[in-house]
């Protein structure tokens, strides 16, 4: 039984998540610009090593069973007529509706145009200047800029890498100093010039990159590995400034409906639900959300189950490759406590596959 038209607006990891959830028990349109998915995690990667160029790019075609995909650009949401607009002008109805346009990343961990040929170029363009630069600069010692940092060290041996961090420590946001440590050891053991509290800009000179201190750095190619954006000013061009926060979050209840409509949500990187963005986080709240759509949908009157509420993800484990054969992931515990974990785990969870089996398994395709 196929009850209801559910709309959802982008195909990243909650997005895709949620209409496979739904695909059994509603009719589910999903809506994205690309014409496949990018399987982000895997991008970093690809941006240094040409072998790994097609990856991050997996078809949609064998997502839904019942629905459908419709490639195109949402312009904005009519919760008067309940018609999602799209760039083509075509409007898609909806009984329920679901933001997860998820958020931009900086380079090279980010799909250009719309198609994977197109992306394909962009990674092509940095794989080539990685393999010729002289001096690589990556800016922000998060995850991303650790990860990336070990990628490029690995596959340009000869070249010099400066990571630069605004943190007293690296991976300082998880809270956890043992991580960061390791980090920065690893790195450093393999040639990295890791700066810390080096708050970064451009300098005067193309190529030049000055710190808090007025320190300079020459780097012929850099990286900001700096935060993320979130995808929302299609929103607020659309008449719905009002749902966004000052980050420009959309703002959300702990069912994670969009304030004063029951049948709008936000899943993802896109909403205010929790500060810590990353794809355990996503997955969740796609799960939670598909069963209070399901409730939404199937329940009325008197009989109407209550939705389900989010507990935002504090303590998850975070892994951080240092290429395909090392890594930490940072394992909550018992107390409040964190472990760091070595090689072994962090290798099989994620540095060598960077989850691409299970990614093609979500999206209907056998493992290769």
């Amino acid at each position: 039984m196929h009850d209801g038209d559910i709309v959802v607006i982008g195909g990243g990891y909650a997005g895709v998540r949620l209409a496979k959830r739904l695909d059994a028990t509603a009719r589910v349109t999903l809506v994205d610009r690309k014409e496949v998915f990018f399987h982000r995690i895997a991008s970093l990667r690809a941006g240094v090593r040409p072998e790994w160029s097609i990856t991050p790019f997996i078809p949609y075609d064998r997502l839904l069973t019942h629905g459908r995909v419709v490639v195109g650009k949402a312009l904005r949401i009519d919760t008067d007529a309940r018609e999602v607009v799209l760039a083509t002008g075509e409007r898609l109805p909806y009984d329920v509706v679901v933001i997860a346009t998820g958020a931009d990343y900086p380079e090279p961990a980010r799909f250009f145009g719309t198609t994977a040929e197109e992306a394909l170029k962009s990674f092509a363009d940095h794989q080539y200047k990685i393999a010729g630069a002289e001096h690589i600069l990556v800016v922000g010692g998060g995850p991303s800029g650790v990860e990336l940092s070990a990628e490029i060290r690995l596959a340009r041996p000869d070249a010099r890498v400066t990571l630069a961090h605004s943190g007293t420590e690296l991976l300082h946001n998880t809270g956890v100093e043992r991580a960061g440590r390791r980090a920065r050891a690893w790195l450093e053991d393999h040639g990295v010039d890791v700066r810390l509290e080096s708050f970064m800009s451009p300098g005067n000179d193309f190529g030049t990159f000055r710190d808090s201190r007025g320190n300079t750095i020459a780097a012929d190619l850099s990286f900001w590995a700096t935060g993320t954006t979130p995808n929302t000013l299609w929103l607020r061009l659309g008449g719905h400034g009002d749902w966004l926060n000052g980050s420009g979050h959309v703002r959300v209840d702990r069912s994670l409906r969009v304030a004063g409509w029951r049948n709008v949500f936000a899943v993802g990187d896109v909403n205010d639900a929790t500060e810590l963005k990353i794809t355990p986080a996503a997955l969740a709240q796609a799960d939670l959300a598909a069963w209070n759509i399901r409730t939404y949908l199937h329940s009325a009157g008197r009989h109407r189950k209550e939705p389900r509420l989010y507990r935002p993800v504090h303590r998850t484990p975070i892994i951080v490759p240092f290429g395909p054969r090392d890594g930490l992931t940072i394992m909550p515990v018992l107390g409040g406590q964190s472990a760091v974990l070595g090689n072994g785990p962090s290798v099989l969870a994620k540095a060598k596959t960077l989850m691409t089996p299970y990614m093609r398994r979500q999206l209907g395709y056998a493992t290769r």
